[in-house]
């Protein structure tokens, strides 16, 4: 399967370096709008600082290309890659495509949207929550690093908030929720979800033993590095529950959680599509 990255900041090179121990993939091409240093790139990808028009003028050179750029940005690309009928695993809040959370939706449509890394973090737990409890409200606060946060993350604050809300909405079924996105700058910021869940009435506490099992089969599959706290019942009907991700530190900081959590997604979305392939 032969792949491209579009969008050369953190995101897209933490991706790319998880790509390369792939062993059924091939990386055509890692493509910005800047100069970069090259030594950062493994000498067996080639690099172009030509943003979509490498597309333009190389059509079709793969079979799916992952988005890295900005909301608005994967926007105007995907008129490219529709055109050449390039699949597309969209790392930007655009909402341009299916959302896609691991476990929870399927891979059924050429342009899959991987939501945002809170969504990423909060929706399968939400998820569990959601068939456990009669949830009336969520509030779901991340903070991440802000050696984190590069030029697309800063730019996608906004959308970042209305996709995430979005999602809760559709894939988990809780129409009150309000999502909060901090930007710490502290660099040893471990990337932590704080969710807050208000409940319409009390209920069986012990119904919820099993959420560490249920993150064992799920979000565990594919990033080891998701934590969460034992919820803690602030009160008859306010639940609260702690999630930390770190990152693999194979090329940025063990801080960045961010990055790992939605690009080990958005490598599990990839491993579906070569998956409904092969069956």
């Amino acid at each position: 399967m032969k792949i491209s990255i579009i969008g050369t900041g953190q995101i897209g090179t933490d991706l790319l370096y998880k790509m390369l121990k792939i062993d059924y993939i091939k990386v055509v091409a890692f493509v910005g709008r800047r100069k970069l240093e090259l030594k950062k790139i493994p000498d067996s990808v080639f690099y172009s600082e030509d943003s979509i028009d490498f597309f333009i003028s190389n059509p079709k050179c793969c079979d799916v290309v992952f988005d890295c750029t900005d909301a608005y940005s994967a926007t105007l690309n995907y008129k490219v890659f529709h055109e050449q009928n390039i699949k597309v695993i969209d790392l930007t809040p655009s909402k341009i495509g299916k959302p896609y959370i691991p476990y929870i939706t399927a891979i059924n449509s050429p342009n899959i949207n991987m939501v945002t890394c809170g969504g990423q973090t909060s929706i399968p737990l939400l998820k569990y929550f959601n068939e456990k409890l009669n949830i009336e409200y969520v509030e779901i606060i991340t903070q991440i690093s802000s050696d984190s946060a590069g030029i697309a993350t800063r730019i996608n604050i906004d959308k970042y908030i209305e996709t995430t809300e979005s999602a809760i909405i559709e894939l988990v079924g809780i129409q009150k929720c309000k999502v909060i996105l901090n930007i710490n700058p502290s660099i040893h910021t471990i990337m932590q979800t704080t969710i807050y869940i208000k409940i319409y009435k009390n209920t069986n506490k012990s119904c919820l033993d099993d959420v560490q099992d249920y993150v064992n089969r799920s979000v565990r599959n594919y990033i080891s590095n998701y934590k969460i706290t034992t919820p803690v019942w602030l009160s008859d009907n306010l639940l609260i529950v702690q999630i930390s991700v770190l990152g693999d530190g194979d090329v940025f900081s063990k801080y960045f959680g961010n990055l790992d959590i939605i690009n080990c997604a958005a490598v599990h979305a990839l491993s579906e599509m070569y998956r409904n392939i092969n069956i």
